[in-house]
């Protein structure tokens, strides 16, 4: 007896299967014709894909665009300045609402797993409590890592390294920094050793906002990796954004990108964001940003697709579909043959769960029952569509549902309904 089945979808690997679920668990797949169950969710046909997971976010300042005014550059100096003036006025209580009203976006877009960049330049550190209750009360539904981020600069900001130990003390799970922020790039290149040796010390994981610039000269990275691999932080460490690399010597980034292999870190470059902001100071040909993607990816280091911002002062867009991520990710990695269009989809979803260490996750017996229904059949239809959630299943329980996308048509002699569904060759 089951308590729920997702009856013949398609999983993302082509194949087909009905998924058995008794309370939490998958725990049974393959053809489960005439099997007792309290429900059933028709997946004929659709996609089955495990849940959509965003491995950098920075929800204490989501949904505030404009608050305290707009970002008129557009620049990333600007957003951080303005997110300055802004945490002097904000709330803890508007910080909460704001991340429970994204989180019900998330969840309806399947996205159960959200690594969040959390504010650490502040005394009162009432960001780091507000994301602390927020973890709390989605944490029945969406796994949210916190970040401890000195945004400021852990050396830059008199009281950021105090106030990120704090916010470590206080239960925040993953150790961040900046270190292209700080003031000189032997500080930056102290503060990856101490936040290193902190993380080790503690049994953490780190993810720091890593050369984000398009200073080519910005090589945080490297010591990053030098560090990983020196206190044996293999495989829970990652870089994110590393814009930088966008414009490197090419002979430099052949020495980086084995010494990031050897060293087990991750790349999380942030699609949306690094095309938004970086470039800036140049006419044309204007740089986009985006780091080596499939360069790393041939290098065997794994590397994630993030979303980053959602409405806040650096982004004045977004939805919290992992999807368009993808979609834009895909456009400028110039990733189009049909293996690396499904690798993007596989970014977002198996990727970033390893980034994020999340145990049970994926299509499995044993796994934590949560998973997507989307209006697509298989991933790369899924990105060209930024498919329907047709059903999204938590932990064994339906937690949204959406419509599919189709239109209908008033032409004569034409389909009354309109689908723009269509087959991969």
């Amino acid at each position: 007896m089951f308590d729920l089945i997702v009856k013949g979808g398609t999983l993302p690997d082509g194949s087909t299967a009905d998924i058995g679920i008794t309370r939490d668990r998958i725990t049974a797949m393959g053809r489960l014709e005439g099997a007792e169950t309290g429900q059933v969710i028709e997946a004929t046909g659709d996609l089955v894909s495990p849940p959509f997971v965003d491995p950098h976010f920075h929800l204490d300042a989501t949904l505030s665009y404009g608050l305290p005014r707009i970002n008129a550059s557009g620049t990333l100096l600007e957003g951080i300045g303005l997110w300055g003036e802004l945490k002097q006025i904000v709330t803890q209580e508007e910080m909460v609402a704001r991340a429970l009203d994204y989180c019900d976006w998330a969840a309806s877009m399947g996205l159960l797993a959200i690594r969040s960049h959390v504010d650490t330049c502040d005394d009162s550190l009432k960001g780091v409590a507000a994301m602390l209750e927020v973890r709390d009360k989605v944490k029945d539904y969406i796994d949210l890592q916190l970040v401890a981020f000195p945004q400021d600069g852990f050396y830059r900001d008199p009281t950021a390294r105090a106030n990120t130990i704090r916010a470590l003390d206080m239960g925040v799970d993953v150790v961040g920094g900046i270190p292209h922020f700080e003031r000189t790039m032997a500080d930056g290149a102290a503060s990856v050793r101490e936040l290193c040796e902190i993380a080790a010390a503690r049994g953490l994981r780190v993810d720091m906002h890593c050369d984000e610039s398009d200073d080519p000269m910005s090589r945080h990275i490297e010591t990053l990796a030098y560090e990983a691999q020196r206190l044996g932080l293999q495989g829970r460490v990652a870089g994110s954004h590393l814009t930088s690399m966008h414009s490197m010597d090419n002979y430099y980034v052949s020495k980086l990108l084995p010494l990031m292999a050897e060293a087990g870190v991750a790349a999380i470059p942030n699609p949306l964001i690094n095309i938004m902001l970086q470039g800036r100071h140049d006419t044309f040909p204007k740089r986009r940003g985006l780091t080596r993607v499939k360069e790393m990816q041939a290098h065997g280091i794994t590397v994630g697709w993030g979303q980053d911002c959602v409405r806040d002062p650096w982004y004045s867009l977004g939805t919290a579909d992992m999807l368009d991520v993808a979609f834009m990710g895909l456009h400028v990695a110039q990733m189009s043959s049909p293996d690396e269009m499904r690798r993007c989809f596989d970014m977002v979803t198996h990727q970033n769960a390893s980034i994020l260490g999340l145990d049970d996750y994926g299509l499995h017996v044993g796994a934590i029952a949560s998973l997507v229904v989307l209006d697509a059949g298989d991933p790369i239809e899924a990105i060209r569509l930024r498919a329907a959630r047709l059903t999204v299943v938590s932990r064994g329980r339906v937690i949204a549902r959406t419509p599919r996308g189709d239109a209908t048509l008033e032409l004569p002699g034409r389909p009354v309904a309109v689908r723009r569904r269509h087959p991969v060759a």
